[in-house]
């Protein structure tokens, strides 16, 4: 068995692709040689700016000659169906051959298949990889008819540790050889690096300083920054997103830290750290007693620990900090030189989306709409249509405009600089919350209404003009929505009657009605939720069985929570003895009337118990006649029903053990059966349990 080792270097691949091109390289590698019959049992891969580096262990270093039989159409087959079984043979008609079968004659195609050696077919593969490669966006350069993310700088292939050679056809006139070795860091002379096989690549690459593991590369960044923060008494705040981008930025980090002027921090938190995050990709640094945002942040250079070079990035990257940050104190202070609410006429002419009018428009509809949305929230109505009106103001403000990632943020930090109510500037502060699955919710009721106010309002407009998500596209964060309406209704135990909420949405717009499609998409969402919290897709199938009409529709959005509570316990229910035995007769039950039905249409009477001629009869029918006969309304009732249901158990198996339902005198077949489709109408007021899978 062979190993192959493959280096690829170019110029600085975008930090962003680097996780997704590592992972297509390897993928497309191992795919192409399997379409050869070459396997790749393991792959071990690295990246860095500059290289990409992929190792395929358990390759067949030789596929020996074969021979393979195909049957074609049979001898008397259209000319057209014969042409097309020799195309994909690779075979003329003269060499097929004629078999008499036990079903007739056929074309037979006898294929043989020289002996390949994995190094003959290595050179092809790699054409077609780099020639396909799935770059989001990618580029041609010095003529080259060949397009990658960045120019190619050289392509190294090994295998057992030894060089292969071969090229690339960049275009008509221009080849890259492959190489035996590769360059380290461009800013150090270092020699260069042999690429022979992936453990010695690695280990040279880092001698040379270049950390081209990304995993290593990463935690590497987290303990120089965990241990300069400790040695000043601060802790890094933390920030995925920008750790991410760091690693795909650098090759050799080293973490350095740097001061902020004291003048600078009577800005607000989140100014800071997203100047810095945003212009200078530092890390804020916050009080390791106190957690406030410290004047400090982390650089990450792509440099060796060097005395002299370490004060000079620190004193340049202080200076760069100190002037952005003072244009973001001109900002607030001129944002502040006028109430937030003197700039609301200014949103009419902001646009909000093209056939959706301006911002001013949907302050007014978010006022409304958060005034009607407050009682289900428990909010102060007044300060929720205040908070309304204000929510988009900041939008014109010289720091959102700066830092679009602060809307929201500032114009809670304006409205209290004003007076305004503390619900209020809160409300403004929150009103994006949740923007994703691990974002915090709202903290206050009246952040709560206008956070529901807010994707409402966007949900109907965007569905009413035809901007509805398709596919994988989702341009307008429609999904993101619906799932933070649902988190906030479930996770706040909110009863919103969330149809009525949208349709009031819909006539602050001047719709008549909704999109017809947008109560199934908040239905789909649901499934979804529902799934994410890993309640099966059965249960949630039972719970949403009428979910695919209008009507369910509507009633499922009348009390979302009431059927994500009845979800969660109803699968709680089904993993007990009492759960699966209601299961087991419900099939029994379901199963006999579903025979009667297709028959002939049941005609039932009245239950009458003078025909009862079994104990097991009555006590079947004292269980059924003890259930509810109301749909369920209200989240309380859900464990008292699951209770009524599973008392049922005992008595359905009691029911069949002693009684057959097919009885010889009609009335009392009859009877029994009307018994079984009371106990499966009662049933069904709860969940449809035909979807409950066998468990």
């Amino acid at each position: 068995m062979a190993r192959l080792f493959i280096e690829i270097s170019c110029e600085e691949i975008p930090a962003r692709m680097q996780a997704r091109a590592i992972e297509a390289l390897s993928e497309m590698l191992s795919s192409r040689l399997a379409e050869r019959g070459f396997g790749a049992a393991t792959a071990r891969t690295a990246i860095s700016p500059r290289h990409m580096a992929v190792e395929l262990e358990g390759l067949e270093a030789h596929l020996p000659a074969s021979q393979t039989e195909r049957r074609g159409p049979r001898a008397d087959a259209p000319d057209k169906a014969v042409d097309g079984f020799c195309q994909s043979a690779g075979l003329s008609r003269d060499q097929l051959e004629l078999r008499d079968t036990d079903k007739g004659a056929f074309f037979f195609a006898v294929i043989t298949q020289d002996g390949v050696e994995l190094d003959e077919v290595i050179t092809a593969i790699l054409q077609d990889v780099i020639s396909t490669f799935p770059w989001p966006k990618s580029q041609r350069w010095a003529e080259t008819s060949i397009s990658w993310v960045r120019p190619l700088r050289g392509v190294s292939v090994s295998r057992d540790g030894k060089p292969l050679t071969g090229h690339i056809h960049l275009s008509d006139s221009q080849t890259l050889a492959f190489q035996t070795e590769t360059t380290a860091h461009p800013f150090y002379q270092s020699a260069p690096v042999p690429t022979a096989d992936f453990d010695s690549y690695i280990k040279a690459m880092e001698a040379g300083l270049v950390i081209v593991d990304r995993d290593r590369r990463k935690a590497e960044i987290q303990r120089q920054m965990a241990k300069l923060a400790d040695q000043n008494g601060l802790e890094v705040i933390s920030d995925a997103g920008l750790l991410e981008e760091i690693t795909g930025l650098v090759e050799w980090p080293q973490a350095i830290c740097g001061t902020i002027d004291d003048s600078f921090m009577a800005l607000p938190s989140e100014v800071l750290i997203t100047s810095m995050r945003v212009h200078q990709k530092f890390f804020a640094l916050s009080s390791a007693t106190t957690g406030a945002t410290a004047p400090a942040f982390i650089t990450i250079a792509n440099r060796r620990a060097d005395e002299k070079t370490t004060d000079l990035i620190r004193a340049g990257n202080e200076r760069v900090l100190r002037a952005r940050l003072s244009d973001a104190a001109f900002f607030y202070d001129q944002d502040r030189q006028s109430p937030l609410a003197e700039k609301i006429s200014q949103l009419s002419q902001v646009t909000f989306y093209e056939g959706l009018g301006s911002m001013g428009q949907k302050s007014e509809r978010l006022a409304a709409l958060a005034a009607y949305i407050a009682p289900s929230c428990g909010a102060d109505e007044q300060a929720s249509r205040r908070a309304g009106q204000l929510a988009k103001a900041d939008l014109v403000t010289g720091m959102v405009g700066e830092f679009p990632e602060l809307q929201g943020i500032m114009g809670g930090y304006y409205a209290a600089h004003d007076g305004e109510d503390e619900a209020v500037s809160v409300a403004l502060s929150e009103h994006y919350r949740p923007a994703g699955p691990n974002d915090s919710l709202p903290s206050r009721p009246e952040a709560f209404a206008l956070s529901l106010a807010d994707k409402i309002d966007t949900l109907v407009g965007f569905f009413a003009i035809g901007a509805k998500p398709t596919g994988s596209r989702d341009p307008y964060a429609l999904r993101r929505a619906a799932l933070g309406i649902l988190r906030m209704i479930d996770e706040a135990d909110l009863s919103l009657n969330l149809h009525d909420a949208m349709l009031a949405s819909a006539q602050l717009y001047g719709y008549e009605g909704l999109d017809d499609d947008l109560p199934g998409f908040i239905i789909d969402r649901l499934k979804v939720s529902l799934r994410d919290q890993n309640i099966s897709h059965d249960v949630v199938s039972s719970v949403l069985s009428a979910s695919e009409h209008a009507d369910g529709q509507t009633a499922y959005l009348a009390d979302l929570r009431l059927h994500m509570r009845l979800a969660a316990q109803l699968q709680e229910f089904l993993s007990t003895d009492a759960g699966r035995g209601l299961v087991a007769g419900w099939r029994r039950v379901a199963s006999i009337l579903a025979a009667e039905e297709k028959k002939a249409p049941l005609t039932l009477s009245e239950i009458s118990e003078a025909l009862f001629e079994t104990p097991a009869e009555q006590t079947l029918y004292t269980a059924v006649s003890a259930l509810s006969d109301t749909e369920l309304t209200d989240v309380t009732e859900i464990s008292g029903r699951l209770v009524e249901l599973a008392g049922l158990a005992g008595p359905i198996n009691s029911f069949f053990d002693a009684v057959v339902v097919n009885a010889d005198d009609s009335a009392v077949r009859i009877n029994r059966l009307a018994l079984l489709s009371e106990l499966r109408t009662a049933m069904r007021r709860l969940a449809d349990f035909s979807q409950i899978e066998a468990g």
